[in-house]
């Protein structure tokens, strides 16, 4: 089986659908040898390489709220993120553009090195910090076990970046407007952060191939309009 997810490092639901993904594989028999492939998504591709603005500022600006509200649903959001262990910190996140560390995932995993995936969602979210920053980037490299001379080279150019447009140019062909977003086998999909017994009973439903008809589930995602929950 093979499961191809699209997301943003910037998603708070993104972080907590990969989260929920692992648990639910790692209770599933032959969960262990599921592929995934983390496949990019930019929220904003004109997102500043420097932080502009605070979380709360940006939240009560796009959705039209006081900052007190803002605050109020940034902190239930961060309450998801918290119940699924994740030392969940998204008040105080450095939102800057993605592009380079989704160009970095993409060499990482062509090197085997996957758990950068939750290396940088765990920057972003619970160290806050800055992932447009080119040492960030080679520092949380170097701690997977990837040469940081060619970590450097990558980012210092142009590499990856025509794989992390084919991977929006694939997820505009899906239709895939919102992440995260799960396609599993080519052909059946999760559409935001399922919960992880949801998501446990689908897989197992495919890999027992009791499923005769595409199947599709809709939960918590984030697009260009915002993070909402899909009803």
């Amino acid at each position: 089986m093979k499961i191809e997810l699209w997301s943003d490092y910037a998603c708070p639901f993104c972080y907590i659908g990969e989260k929920r993904l692992e648990k639910a594989l790692a209770e599933i028999d032959g969960g262990d040898k599921v592929e995934i492939e983390f496949k990019s998504f930019e929220l904003d591709p004109y997102a500043s390489r420097e932080v502009v603005s605070s979380t709360v500022d940006r939240f009560a600006a796009k959705y039209h709220l006081s900052k007190e509200e803002a605050a109020e649903r940034i902190e239930a959001i961060s309450r998801m993120g918290r119940s699924e262990g994740i030392d969940f910190r998204y008040v105080s996140t450095r939102y800057t553009n993605t592009f380079d560390s989704l160009r970095l995932t993409k060499y990482a995993q062509e090197k085997g090195k996957t758990g950068i995936i939750t290396k940088l969602f765990d920057a972003y979210f619970t160290k806050n910090l800055k992932l447009s920053d080119h040492d960030v980037l080679t520092q949380i490299a170097g701690e997977c076990g990837l040469d940081k001379d060619e970590v450097t080279a990558v980012l210092s150019g142009d590499r990856y970046a025509d794989e992390v447009r084919a991977d929006e140019q694939e997820a505009m062909e899906h239709g895939i407007h919102g992440v995260p977003y799960f396609l599993i086998n080519g052909k059946y999909t999760a559409s935001g952060a399922q919960p992880t017994a949801m998501l446990k009973k689908a897989i197992e439903k495919i890999l027992a191939e009791e499923t005769s008809a595409a199947t599709s589930l809709d939960g918590m995602v984030c697009g260009a309009d915002g993070c909402h929950i899909v009803q």
